[in-house]
């Protein structure tokens, strides 16, 4: 009996240990596709926006941005979206596979823009967005830039309306590995 008791102790801490172990993992492998903490950017902490990659954000490897813009930022409507991107990121861009969402619909896009020499994106809306509303712009099949690092990308707004303003959102600090 004490020979049962001896080993049934080693078996449930390593038992325990191990279901730690593997339930644990999956939360640090997600944590590389988030924002995170940020501590010493140079940014507002009002102004870093949320985002997502969806597979992991790997140099050199196909991802999907999922770029989160709060509806706070938003309150005058959008016709138009701008994202500025930094000189040293060697990424590429699908423009065909990129998609304005809002509450998981789908707006319709009139143009999408890439402008390699000035580094902007411009994505004009069919129709503006009026109210506001969380909105997500996703990139899909974007090829990764090798070596990875961290990228700081400008989002800007071109509000509808009989005067136009063109107005800063806040900035994505994406961090590839």
């Amino acid at each position: 009996m004490n020979l049962l008791k001896i080993i049934h102790k080693p078996f449930l801490t390593t038992l325990l240990l191990t279901t730690s172990l593997i339930t644990g993992l999956p939360h640090l492998v997600f944590a590389q596709s988030n924002p995170g903490l940020t501590i010493f950017s140079g940014v507002d902490n009002k102004d870093i926006l949320n985002y997502r990659l969806d597979f992991g954000g790997k140099a050199g490897g196909w991802d999907r941005y999922r770029l989160r813009i709060p509806g706070k930022k938003i309150n005058q409507g959008v016709a138009k979206f701008f994202i500025s991107y930094p000189e040293y990121f060697s990424g590429k861009f699908d423009t065909e596979s990129m998609e304005v969402r809002v509450k998981d619909k789908k707006l319709p896009i009139r143009e999408i823009v890439w402008d390699k020499e000035s580094r902007i994106i411009e994505i004009d809306l069919q129709d503006p967005l009026l109210e506001s509303n969380k909105v997500e712009l996703v990139f899909s099949n974007v090829k990764n830039p090798d070596p990875g690092g961290t990228f700081y990308f400008q989002a800007q707004i071109l509000t509808p309306g009989q005067i136009p303003l063109r107005l800063n959102v806040g900035t994505w600090i994406l961090s590839i590995n």
